[in-house]
């Protein structure tokens, strides 16, 4: 392999790149708006939850309790009344509805232990199991603060003390805006990558270019460098501006240390791109095959949901997918300021997977030009 090759090879793709627009426009806008926009909107943790309230106490503590669900955990509650409940959930009104018995507050003086119905709508799940506790919690200091008794968990024998690490506040924007840039360079490496090797087929000039003094490794590596620099680039720019700056993440780590393992994971993700291009016989096919490729690659990156929560067998399988072990690298390396010595078997598997992928990508290439001639 010749680096004055691959050099020419990396200069003819840049010339390629930059003579579409359409690409340029989707590099620059899933690094700016689609992160923005995403890391903004989407909420995993309790924000403005619809509730309704069924009072059928009508007592100081109950108009208590039904004051103390406000923003921004929980939206203004509704008044509902036992038949109107039902149809409350069921059309998507409200996803909590706490009902508070006759005699509650009466009861509850008397030495008796009257109980609450909270009615949950547990399909909307990202919101369910944090505001029931939410509102248990309420209820609790509510009702500990109306008999006088507001030291009561300190009578307890044992205390918990919770302190947050990293994410304090449970902002999820931290998180998702990580996830959104490490998103965006899995599904444009992959893209791009790939269908600069499909272009090249369709116009017949992979073929030229195989006539000429170079090998496939050498025009596999223009189009891995080419691409992955231009991605990078963006990468690190919508880490500085839009992360840093517009959604205010403060960043803890060493972005010089994060930058330098996006090298081999775009290695490793372009290397997986070229090998669906060697198998797909059309740009649309590519397409059609992509989708599926980085939809699963990023579903079962610890991404979306915790790899934990998966079943063993699963887990097993996803430690072969680089987006797995780039999930786990950067938010090590970001949010709590891991270094090389942390990340290096991260890194490794990476690699390896970026070496199989390239290598298999590359006798592919070769029989198929082998058939052509």
């Amino acid at each position: 392999m010749r680096l004055a090759n691959v050099l020419n090879l990396t200069m003819k793709e840049f010339a390629s790149l930059w003579r579409d627009p359409a690409a340029i426009v989707l590099i620059v806008f899933a690094f700016t708006f689609a992160v923005y926009v995403v890391s903004r909107d989407i909420k995993t943790e309790v924000n403005n939850a619809p509730v309704g309230v069924v009072d059928d106490d009508h007592s100081p503590l109950s108009r208590r309790l039904t004051d103390a669900l406000q923003p921004p955990l929980f939206r203004a509650p509704v008044p509902l009344t036992t038949r109107t409940a039902d149809t409350a959930l069921e059309t998507g009104r409200v996803i909590f509805v706490l009902e508070i018995p006759p005699n509650f507050e009466a009861d509850l003086l008397r030495g008796r232990k009257p109980a609450l119905m909270l009615l949950i709508d547990a399909t909307a799940m990202a919101q369910a199991g944090l505001g029931a506790s939410h509102i248990g919690r309420i209820v609790a200091a509510e009702v500990s603060q109306a008999l006088g008794s507001p030291a009561s968990e300190a009578s307890q024998p044992v205390r918990l003390v919770p302190r947050m690490a990293f994410n304090p506040n449970h902002q999820a924007i931290w998180f998702v805006s990580v996830m959104q840039i490490t998103l965006d360079l899995t599904i444009l490496s992959i893209l791009l990558v790939g269908a600069a090797f499909m272009r090249e087929r369709e116009r017949g000039t992979i073929e030229r270019l195989l006539v000429m003094p170079v090998t496939p490794i050498e025009v596999a590596l223009g189009k891995i460098i080419a691409n992955g620099m231009v991605v990078a680039m963006a990468a690190f720019l919508s880490l500085q501006i839009v992360v840093r700056l517009g959604l205010g993440v403060p960043i803890q780590g060493s972005v010089a240390l994060f930058m330098a393992c996006v090298a081999p994971y775009l290695f490793a993700t372009a290397a997986i791109g070229i090998l669906l291009a060697t198998s797909a016989g059309s740009m649309p096919q590519f397409a059609l095959m992509s989708i599926p490729v980085f939809v699963i690659l990023n579903l079962l990156s610890g991404a979306v949901t915790p790899m934990e929560s998966m079943p063993a067998p699963m887990r097993l399988v996803m430690q072969a997918s680089p987006t797995t072990q780039f999930v786990a690298l950067s938010s090590a390396i970001l949010f709590r300021g891991a270094g090389l010595a942390e990340v290096w078997e991260h890194l490794a598997a990476i690699v390896v997977v970026g070496t199989l992928a390239l290598v298999l990508a590359l006798i592919r290439f070769r029989a198929q030009m082998q058939k052509a001639g």
